[in-house]
C-alpha cells in the first residue's frame, strides 16, 4: 500500500501531489507522485499518442486529467529515457509514477527538472530497455531529403529558421543544462580545456567559465544581441582566460600549444582546438552559416577558406573545418546537447549533428564555391 499523497510531506514515503508541486515551484528537491497523462511538446500542448521522443512527461493527480493547468511537466534525464520515455514505452500512459527532482519551470510551465529517481508505482518491474530514440523528430528534415549544394542549404535554412530566441543573461542557465558533465551533474564541461567545473563557477575571473561564441561575435559584429549573439548551437562554456586567448581568431591548423589548454594551438590569425572537439567546432560553424542567411533583417553569415576575416560576416577556414568534421565524428554529448536545445530552448536543431553526411554535400557542392567567391 502507498501513503495517501493528498497529505504528502514531500518525502519519498509521503510525496507531494501534483497540485502541491505546482504550488511550490521553489527550486527545492522533492519527490512528487502523479499519473502519466501525456507528453508536453510546448507550454500549452500535451499529446497522448504518436510521441515524438522520450524527453518529457506530463503528470496529474488524475489519470483522466485534460486541463494543462492541473499538470506538471517533467524533464526526463538521459539515463531514464529508455525506461520512462513515452516513445519507447507508450504503455505506461496513465500509470502512477514517483519522480524526485527539482521543482522549477520546464517549457515555461510548472515543472520538475534534473530528476534523480523515477519509480513506477504499479509493480516492481520497470519497462524493458529498448533501442535508443531516433536522433530527430519524424518529418523534421523531409524538405531537405535528396537535395545537395545550394538547394540543400536553402532547405535546411528554412527548417531551422525562426527559432525561439533567448536573452544573453539566460544563456548562463541554458549552458548549465546543455553542457552538463555526464559524470557529474553539478558540473559543466569546458569546450577547449575539457575541464569539468562547477556550474556556478562562472564569471569573468581567469579561472571562471564564461560564454564562448564559437562563431566569433566580431565576425559580423553581432555582439550579444538576441539571434546569433545568443544562439545556443554555437555558445559553449570555456575557461575565461582561454576564451580571451582564442579571441576572434578563425579556425586553422598550427601554431603554439596553449599553456593552459593542452592540445589547443594558436598563432596570430588562427586557433586549433583539441582533437576531441574539432568536429564539434566544425558542425557549429556549419550551422551558423546555414541558419543566418540575411532574411528577416538578420545577418548573412558565410564560411570562406580564409583567416583574418576581422569584422566581416565571414568565418574560416572552410577546407580545414571539413577535415575536422570527418576526423572527429558526432558523439553522444553533441546529440544530447542538440536534443536539449531543441526541446527546452530554441526548438530548432543542428542538422549536421543529426545528418553528418550533409557536411560533405554542403561543403563540397555549395560552400566551397561560395567561399571562393567571397574571397575574391
Amino acid at each position: 500500500m502507498f501513503v495517501n499523497a493528498s497529505s504528502g510531506d514531500e518525502s519519498v514515503s509521503s510525496p507531494y501531489t501534483v497540485s502541491q508541486a505546482i504550488a511550490n515551484q521553489d527550486n527545492s528537491s522533492q519527490t512528487v507522485e502523479g499519473f502519466i497523462v501525456g507528453q508536453p511538446v510546448s507550454t500549452t500542448s500535451v499529446i497522448t499518442s504518436n510521441f515524438p521522443n522520450n524527453y518529457a512527461l506530463a503528470l496529474a493527480d488524475s489519470p483522466s486529467e485534460t486541463n494543462i493547468e492541473e499538470m506538471i511537466y517533467v524533464q526526463i534525464p538521459s539515463s531514464f529515457r529508455t525506461s520512462f520515455g513515452l516513445q519507447s514505452n507508450p504503455s505506461i500512459l496513465e500509470e502512477k509514477v514517483r519522480v524526485t527532482g527539482t521543482l522549477t519551470n520546464y517549457f515555461a510551465h510548472a515543472g520538475i527538472k534534473d530528476g534523480t529517481a523515477f519509480e513506477l508505482q504499479t509493480d516492481d518491474e520497470q519497462p524493458p530497455e529498448t533501442d535508443p530514440e531516433t536522433p530527430s523528430p519524424d518529418g523534421y528534415y523531409d524538405e531537405a531529403e535528396g537535395k545537395s549544394g545550394e538547394q540543400l542549404k536553402s532547405a535546411l535554412h528554412n527548417i531551422i529558421d525562426d527559432h525561439t530566441e533567448i536573452s544573453y543573461s539566460n544563456v548562463w542557465e541554458a549552458l548549465r543544462e546543455t553542457d552538463e558533465d555526464p559524470n557529474n551533474s553539478n558540473n559543466v564541461l569546458l569546450l577547449y580545456t575539457g575541464r569539468s567545473q562547477g556550474k556556478n563557477e562562472n564569471g569573468g575571473n581567469a579561472d571562471d567559465w564564461n560564454r564562448e561564441h564559437v562563431w566569433a561575435k566580431s565576425h559580423g559584429d553581432f555582439g550579444t544581441s538576441m539571434g546569433p549573439g545568443t544562439d545556443l548551437h554555437h555558445l559553449r562554456p570555456t575557461d575565461a582566460s582561454v576564451n580571451s586567448s582564442r579571441s576572434n581568431l578563425d579556425f586553422d591548423d598550427g601554431g603554439s600549444e596553449h599553456t593552459e589548454a593542452s592540445g589547443n594551438y594558436y598563432d596570430s590569425d588562427s586557433w586549433e582546438p583539441r582533437d576531441s572537439v574539432k568536429g564539434d567546432v566544425a558542425r557549429m560553424i556549419f550551422y551558423m552559416d546555414v541558419r543566418y542567411e540575411g532574411d528577416s533583417g538578420e545577418l548573412d553569415l558565410e564560411l570562406n577558406d580564409r583567416v583574418n576575416n576581422g569584422s566581416a560576416p565571414y568565418h574560416g577556414k572552410l577546407s580545414v573545418l571539413l577535415e575536422w568534421h570527418e576526423e572527429d565524428p558526432v558523439d553522444d554529448f553533441e546529440r544530447r546537447r542538440n536534443d536539449i536545445i531543441y526541446n527546452d530552448y530554441q526548438h530548432n536543431r543542428n542538422p549536421f549533428i543529426d545528418h553528418p553526411e550533409w557536411g560533405e554535400k554542403f561543403g563540397i557542392n555549395y560552400c566551397w564555391k561560395n567561399s571562393v567567391h567571397s574571397a575574391l
